[in-house]
C-alpha cells in the first residue's frame, strides 16, 4: 500500500470529548511489548525495542490461546478436514490483510492502539462502537475463561475422587459451581483489582508453553490412540451448506490478534508496513499449523462426537491430558485479569470522554470507581459462567465480534484512509484498495450477523 499524505482526522477537538481520556484507554498491549511515548516525532523513527523476529513471537502468542480447544469441534461443524482447512485458508487471506491495513492506518493517523486508530481514521461513531465492541468482547472472553476452568476442574476432580463421570460427584465441595466460584474468588479477583498488570510477561510465557503442550498431546493421542478412544463418526462433508458458517466464530476467535497488533507494530525497531506484512504472514502461518494440527487430530480422534472443549472428550484418568488441563487452568487464571484490565480501560476511557474530566482531575475518584467496576465485572462474568456451562454458546457470540475486529473495522479504516488522500486522479490501485475495504466490511458484517443470529435464535434459545 502507498503511504498516505499526512495524518488522518488527527484533530481530536472535532470529537467534543476529552482528548486526555485516551491516555487512560491505552489497552491491550501484548505482553513483552515496550513502546515509546506517542508523539509526532517519534512515530516511525525506529525507536521501538522489538525486532522483527520478536514481533513474530508476540503476534503468535497473541493469536494462540484457549481458543484452540474449540477447533476440533469447528472442523466437525464445517463438515470434515477438507472443509475446515479450506475455510481457514480463505479466511487467513483477509486476517493477514486486516493486520497490514491496521499498520498502514496506524502510520497514517499517528496512533498507537487499535481503538485510537479507529477513532482517528473513522471518526467518533465508529470509534465509540469499536470501544464498546472491545468491552463486550473482553467481557465474553472472561466468561469463556471461567467456563474453561470449570470444565477442566470437573475432569481433574473426577480423577482424584475416582467416581464415575456419568454419575457425577455427590460431594458439595466437588460441585462445579462451588469449584468455579472458590477458584475465582481466591485467585482471579485479587489479581483483577490492581490498577496495573505487572505479570503480563510471565503470563505470556506460560500461555505459550501451555498451548504448545496441549497441541502436542492432542496430536500424539491421535497418532498413538488409547484403545477406548473410538470415533463415533467422521463426517466428510457439511450437513448443509450453511453449516460451514457455524465454524467461522471459532476461527475468528482463534485468530483474533488484531486489537493487540497495533501496539506490537509500533514497538518494532523499524515499524514499516512492508516488514510488518512479512511478520504477520509468518505469525499467522505458525498459528495456522498449530490450529490445523489441533483441529484435524482432535476431530479425527473423536469424529462427530467431539466436545466443544476437546479436552472434555478425553478420560479423566489420562495423566498427560490431566497435565494439559492444569496448563490450561493456569493460562486462563493469568489471562482473565489481563482481559479484564483491557475491558476496564475501555470503559474508563469512555467514561472520561463522556464526562469531559481529565485524568489528572479524576485521580481521587479513580480508585473507588475501579473497585466498583472490577467487582461488578467479576460477579457478572461469574454468574453467567455458572449458568452457561457450554463454552460453544459463548464462543458463537464473541466469535461474531471477533469478525468485526478482523474484517469490519480494518475495512472501514482502509476505505476512510484512501478517501482522505488528496489525489488529482484515482489510480487503479486506489480503486482496488477501496473495493477490498468494501468487501472486507461486507464479509465481516455477514459473518457477524449470521453467527450472532444463529447464537441468539438457535444456541441461546435451545
Amino acid at each position: 500500500m502507498a503511504q498516505g499524505t499526512g495524518s488522518i482526522n488527527s484533530d481530536y477537538k472535532d470529537w467534543e470529548w476529552s482528548d486526555d481520556a485516551g491516555e487512560r484507554a491505552r489497552l491491550l498491549q501484548s505482553p513483552s511489548v515496550e513502546t515509546v511515548p506517542k508523539n509526532s516525532e517519534s512515530q516511525g523513527n525506529g525507536l521501538g525495542t522489538t525486532s522483527a523476529l520478536g514481533a513474530v513471537f508476540i503476534v503468535v502468542n497473541a493469536a494462540l490461546g484457549a481458543g484452540l480447544l474449540n477447533f476440533p469441534a469447528a472442523f466437525s461443524m464445517a463438515g470434515g478436514v477438507a472443509a475446515g482447512i479450506t475455510l481457514q485458508m480463505c479466511m487467513l487471506i483477509f486476517i493477514i490483510g486486516g493486520l497490514v491495513i491496521l499498520a498502514y492506518c496506524s502510520q497514517a493517523s499517528n496512533e498507537r492502539t487499535y481503538q485510537e486508530v479507529v477513532w482517528a481514521v473513522c471518526g467518533k461513531v465508529p470509534g465509540v462502537l469499536c470501544e464498546v465492541a472491545i468491552a463486550v468482547y473482553t467481557f465474553g472472553t472472561c466468561i469463556a475463561f471461567l467456563i474453561i476452568i470449570g470444565d477442566q476442574e470437573d475432569k481433574i476432580i473426577a480423577a482424584l475422587v475416582k467416581e464415575p463421570e456419568e454419575v457425577g460427584s455427590s460431594r458439595w465441595y466437588t460441585d462445579r459451581k462451588f469449584t468455579i466460584s472458590i477458584t475465582a474468588f481466591l485467585l482471579i479477583l485479587p489479581l483483577s483489582i490492581p490498577k496495573e498488570i505487572g505479570f503480563q510477561k510471565y503470563a505470556s510465557s506460560l500461555s505459550v508453553i501451555g498451548t504448545w503442550y496441549v497441541t502436542a498431546v492432542i496430536i500424539i493421542k491421535y497418532i498413538w490412540p488409547d484403545k477406548e478412544l473410538v470415533p463415533v463418526e467422521i463426517p466428510t462433508s457439511p450437513s448443509t451448506w450453511t453449516a460451514v458458517f457455524n465454524a467461522m466464530p471459532t476461527i475468528c476467535f482463534g485468530f483474533q490478534c488484531h486489537v493487540s497488533s497495533v501496539p506490537v507494530f509500533n514497538s518494532m525497531k523499524q515499524p514499516e508496513v512492508k516488514t510488518w506484512g512479512a511478520v504477520v504472514t509468518a505469525a499467522m502461518v505458525i498459528a495456522l499449523f498449530v490450529y490445523t494440527g489441533t483441529g484435524i487430530c482432535g476431530f479425527l480422534t473423536f469424529g462427530a462426537g467431539v466436545e466443544q472443549d476437546v479436552l472434555m472428550s478425553y478420560p479423566s484418568n489420562d495423566i498427560p491430558v490431566a497435565l494439559a488441563r492444569a496448563f490450561i487452568i493456569l493460562c486462563v487464571l493469568t489471562s482473565y485479569p489481563i482481559l479484564h484490565f483491557c475491558g476496564r480501560a475501555v470503559l474508563e476511557g469512555l467514561w472520561l470522554r463522556y464526562t469531559g474530566i481529565t485524568v489528572e482531575e479524576d485521580v481521587v475518584r479513580e480508585r473507588r470507581r475501579r473497585l466498583l467496576q472490577t467487582i461488578s465485572w467479576f460477579l457478572l462474568t461469574l454468574l453467567l459462567a455458572l449458568f452457561i456451562p457450554d463454552i460453544g454458546k459463548v464462543i458463537s457470540v464473541i466469535g461474531g465480534l471477533a469478525a468485526c475486529f478482523i474484517f469490519v473495522f480494518p475495512g472501514l479504516c482502509l476505505i476512510q484512509a484512501k478517501l482522505s488522500e488528496i489525489q488529482e486522479t484515482r489510480a487503479i490501485s486506489w480503486w482496488a484498495q477501496v473495493s477490498y475495504g468494501v468487501f472486507m466490511v461486507t464479509l465481516g458484517a455477514f459473518i457477524f450477523g449470521q453467527t450472532t443470529a444463529n447464537a441468539i435464535f438457535v444456541d441461546l434459545t435451545a
